[in-house]
Order: C-alpha cells, then structure tokens, then sequence
C-alpha cells in the first residue's frame, strides 16, 4: 500500500507509522481520504453485493475516516496504531459484505459495533493474561485441599478452612482459583429449556452504555459532516458556543429568521441520522 494507491482488501502491507496523531497511517495520508454522501451509499452497497469490485475499493476508501474516528477510543492500549488500523479495516470490510439494505438502519450505525468487534477481539487473542507459577502451584494446593476436607467432613470446605488449611491468607486463595478458571465467552448459554437460550451477557449489565453513547457520539459526527457549511456554523454557535438566534444572525449577516429556519433543517438532518 503505497500513499493514495490503497486498495481496501490489500491493506495487509505493513506501515511505518505508529502513532494516531500522524498524518500517514499504513501509508493512508489520512488527510486525503475521500467522503462518501450518505445519500449515495445504499446504492453504492446493492452495486457492491451484486459484484462491483472497483467500486467496492472506492466505498472503502470513502469510509476509512470510520475507523479511524473508532481506533481513537483505543489508542491508550499500547497497541500499534497501524495494526488497531488494519483490523478496524478488517470490521469494515466486513459490514460492507453483511450489510442487510432490508434494514432502516445507517450504514455507519451497522459498522460501527462490526469494527469496535474485529479489535476487541484482536486485543483479546494477542494479549493473553499469563498466570505465574507461584500462583497456579498455590490454586493446585488448594483443589487439593478441598477435595481432602469435603471428603473427611462431608461437606464442602469454606474459602477460610482451605486458608488455614495450606497456611496462606484467604485472599491468596480467591486469587489462585480464579486464575486457573478457563475464559467463558460472553455468548455462552447458561440455561435453555428447549425455547430461546439464557446466555452469559443476558446477565451482565453496564451501567454506563459505553459503547452505545461511543456509537451515538460517531454517528452524530457523522451526521454533522454532512450539513452544509452554514448549518455547521449555525448548530456550532447555537449549541457550542450558547448564543442566540439574535446573535448567531447579527455575527453571520442573515436575518433571524434565516437563522431559525437552517438550524430546523439542520436539526431535523441530524434527528434523520439517529433513526
């Protein structure tokens, strides 16, 4: 990959750079990268699925801006910034050929999530946790001990009796035992009784909604990208900076009633995106 020449499914050549805040990235001048309008791209995706190659380089290319607005929520992992790049390209590839056009949905709310995916799960096969040696002899001791206890007292032993048991503190103990446990998937059934299976992430629940309020924050750049330079203005000086209609138009050269008529339009554009 070379400068402009990049070519979406052969972007696997490596890069030089390693920072985010660079201009060049995989040899992707970043600053160069073309927009697609979000009118075009359903009809750009129905061309794509029915086999258009060139033209599924050129909705690549126009939606490379998407990763990289992603890879920025993990630029703290001391991860390479080439390769977070790389197999954020890997998700939007991706959503491009699963894409449903059946759906009411954007295309950048249906691959966002697809390329936050793809690198969670890079992360999370290349940086295993390793368990030393100290501790896994500690967690074998106490299985061990366990197993002595409950068979001479018929019952199961607490975390305090193995504690005591082997000599160690009792939090030595839960540290051990958790280390040894295998990974469980998120998406592991827990229960079915012959309907719809109960899985592990239908139990955890995040207060925070990190990633929805991370989806809705791109998709209303999103969204903004694609006012027109004078809605850009008006929502910026209205909701950013706190002015009124008054002094958006005296400092801009229109009428208030200009001003009240762009930011509904830019409004009801930007509502149009979160549908």
């Amino acid at each position: 990959m070379q400068g402009n020449n990049f070519k979406g499914d052969n972007f696997f050549k490596r890069g030089k750079t390693t920072m985010i805040n660079k201009v060049v990235i995989c040899g992707v001048n970043t600053s160069q990268l073309p927009t697609i309008k979000p009118s075009e791209m359903r009809g750009m995706i129905k061309k794509i699925q029915e086999g258009d190659t060139e033209l599924r380089e050129e909705f690549i290319q126009g939606n490379l801006r998407l990763v990289l607005s992603v890879i920025q929520r993990f630029n703290s992992k001391n991860e390479p910034v080439d390769d977070l790049f790389q197999i954020g390209c890997v998700g939007l590839i991706k959503a491009i050929d699963n894409f449903d056009l059946s759906l009411d949905v954007k295309f950048s709310t249906y691959a966002v999530p697809m390329i936050i995916g793809e690198i969670r799960r890079y992360l999370r096969d290349n940086n295993s946790i390793r368990v030393s040696r100290s501790m896994k002899d500690t967690a074998y001791k106490a299985l061990q001990v366990k197993e002595r206890l409950a068979s001479s007292s018929s019952q199961e032993p607490t975390i305090a009796e193995i504690a005591r048991e082997i000599g160690v503190d009792k939090e030595d103990i839960i540290f051990a035992l958790e280390s040894i446990q295998e990974p469980i998937s998120l998406f592991e059934p827990i229960y079915n009784d012959g309907g719809d299976a109960l899985y592990v992430v239908d139990q955890v629940k995040d207060e925070k909604n990190i990633d929805e309020k991370w989806i809705e924050k791109i998709t209303l750049e999103d969204s903004i990208n694609n006012l027109s330079e004078r809605e850009r203005q008006i929502v910026d000086m209205r909701f950013y900076k706190g002015k009124t209609q008054m002094e958006v138009a005296e400092e801009i050269g229109i009428s208030q009633a200009q001003v009240s008529r762009l930011e509904k339009s830019a409004l009801a554009q930007l509502k149009k995106g979160f549908k």
